[in-house]
């Protein structure tokens, strides 16, 4: 049951990953607070599994013409080698200063979005 279970979850935030809507964030919060995974652990798994979600969703953002083809290459590349990297650092950190850190970045990104004005374009 717990393997479904864990399999829903990942193809839920896969899915919404590939929309832009923030699987990955969800993904983490799944794996640590009911998966009981640590931290470090999880956020090196959302770098690798967002790789793969990332791709997946790549040919469908070119078709409706959602990306700059001259900085494409250029982007998947330093996001492969940051994905990478960022993995590897995460490792060497301590827990406490990572769960820290990313609930400082939700708050940030969570009251820029409530208090953000909507742009011209997004009426």
């Amino acid at each position: 049951m717990s393997f479904l279970i864990a399999l829903l979850a990942g193809t839920a935030t896969g899915v919404l990953s590939g929309f832009g809507v923030g699987g990955g964030t969800l993904l983490l919060l799944y794996l640590t607070a009911f998966a009981g995974m640590e931290q470090q652990l999880a956020q090196g798994i959302n770098l690798v599994y967002f790789l793969p979600a990332a791709a997946a969703a790549l040919p469908a953002h070119f078709k409706n013409g959602y990306v700059d083809r001259a900085a494409a290459l250029p982007a998947i590349l330093a996001g492969l080698v940051s994905a990478g990297l960022c993995a590897w650092a995460a490792s060497g950190l301590d827990t406490d200063l990572l769960r820290r850190c990313f609930g400082g970045f939700l708050v940030v990104i969570g009251l820029r979005e409530l208090f953000r004005k909507p742009s011209a374009t997004a009426r």
